[in-house]
């Protein structure tokens, strides 16, 4: 991180349950800036949980209020890793942000690791009914969804420290820059 090349953030991307926001706060701590997580910028912002912005207005009204919130963050002056929510990238504009103004990494895990992890989280509304079953069809329905991350982590049998450590070796050799 040489002080001649610009600041930029790291995206955390990944279905729900691979580490995002766990791994958020502890790579800025390994990187001396601070974290973010859209989905509590979006519960800020619209001054309403996520699970009743599914409820009341549906998941197109959540999309458009997670676009917002994302081009805000990425706005920011200060250096940030921001941990997303799992649909982010399913918007074109939300990818060309993240790759226009970040390092974007992506998380995974296995399937059945992901369930144990958020199948009692009564805060995921994509959830609602059988968890095994919507886990698979959302994995098997997303799953070229990540793949313009610049690096892909399988978080399944790693430890947090881990992972911030992989993330923050990438991140110095690659300059923090997207290719795009």
């Amino acid at each position: 991180m040489s002080d001649d090349q610009p600041l930029q953030h790291v995206v955390l991307i990944g279905f729900m349950g691979t580490g995002k926001s766990t791994v958020s706060k502890r790579l800025a701590e390994h990187l001396g800036c601070a974290a973010c997580d859209v989905d509590a910028e979006i519960v800020k912002r619209e001054r309403e949980e996520i699970a009743s912005i599914f409820a009341s207005r549906g998941e197109e009204a959540f999309r458009a209020a997670e676009t917002a919130a994302l081009d805000a963050v990425l706005g920011a002056q200060d250096k940030l890793v921001i941990a997303t929510g799992g649909g982010a990238v399913l918007s074109s504009v939300n990818r060309e942000l993240m790759l226009r103004k970040g390092y974007v990494v992506a998380l995974t895990a296995h399937p059945e690791r992901v369930i144990a992890r958020v199948s009692q989280d009564p805060d995921r509304p994509l959830l609602q009914g059988g968890v095994r079953e919507r886990v698979y069809k959302l994995l098997e329905d997303r799953k070229h969804a990540y793949d313009f991350a610049h690096l892909t982590i399988d978080t399944t049998d790693l430890t947090v420290d881990e992972i911030v450590n992989r993330i923050a070796e990438a991140a110095a050799r690659n300059g923090q820059h997207s290719n795009s």
